[in-house]
């Protein structure tokens, strides 16, 4: 739970160690309330990975040109497609707290960005403990919107894991996620391991790395 909660308040914008008992307490109850209505979900498929040139990578039947992505999928030979939410519940809980006590509205958003990154790293990890028994490693994962890989690139990627379906996951025209605490995913695999942790780049201190987001 300290972890979360310190997880949670850095999404608040507050230094480490800076937050006072108001606000720890605040994030410690926003968290009871929100486990007891998230229902976290996910889906995964994987697809076969074939890099094109030009910053181009094609996934599936799906091409995408992004330098970012191409560079943090270099030398995969597969990718797994990955989509998750914590619920309608979830967006609901936050909406009313909005209508009533924008502190803890606000303290309940970076508690759903805490929580769905924390749900998405222990699916991850279960992910990579399956591939990893036929010689497969997964790199960071990659979202829609990090670097110059478009957010628009959400759409194809739920419609190929059929997210609606499976998750209860949809996206508006705008290329808004409903419900809003979820997130879509690339993730690349490698036979060989790299020293890439779960939690991505903002866990890792190697600036050069050339997997880097």
């Amino acid at each position: 739970m300290e972890k979360r909660i310190e997880e949670a308040i850095r999404y608040l914008g507050i230094k480490k160690g800076a937050a006072d008992a108001g606000t720890y307490a605040l994030v410690k109850s926003s968290f009871q309330e929100l486990e007891r209505a998230a229902e976290p979900k996910s889906i995964c498929r994987i697809f076969e990975l074939q890099e094109c040139g030009d910053e181009t990578i094609q996934i599936g039947n799906m091409k995408i040109r992004s330098k970012s992505l191409s560079r943090n999928l270099k030398n995969c030979e597969r990718a797994v497609l990955f989509g998750a939410t914590l619920g309608t519940a979830a967006d609901r809980l936050i909406t009313r707290a909005g209508l009533t006590d924008m502190a803890r509205s606000v303290a309940l958003q970076a508690c759903a960005a805490a929580l769905l990154e924390e749900y998405c790293d222990q699916r991850q990890e279960e992910i990579g403990r399956e591939l990893e028994r036929e010689g497969g490693y997964l790199r960071p994962r990659f979202s829609p919107g990090y670097g110059d890989f478009d957010i628009r690139y959400q759409e194809p990627i739920m419609r190929m894991l059929d997210c609606s379906k499976q998750i209860g996951l949809s996206m508006t025209d705008g290329c808004m996620m409903t419900p809003t605490k979820s997130v879509t995913a690339v993730i690349g695999v490698s036979p060989v391991k790299e020293r890439c942790p779960v939690q991505g780049c903002e866990a890792c201190k190697s600036a050069d790395c050339p997997y880097r987001r």
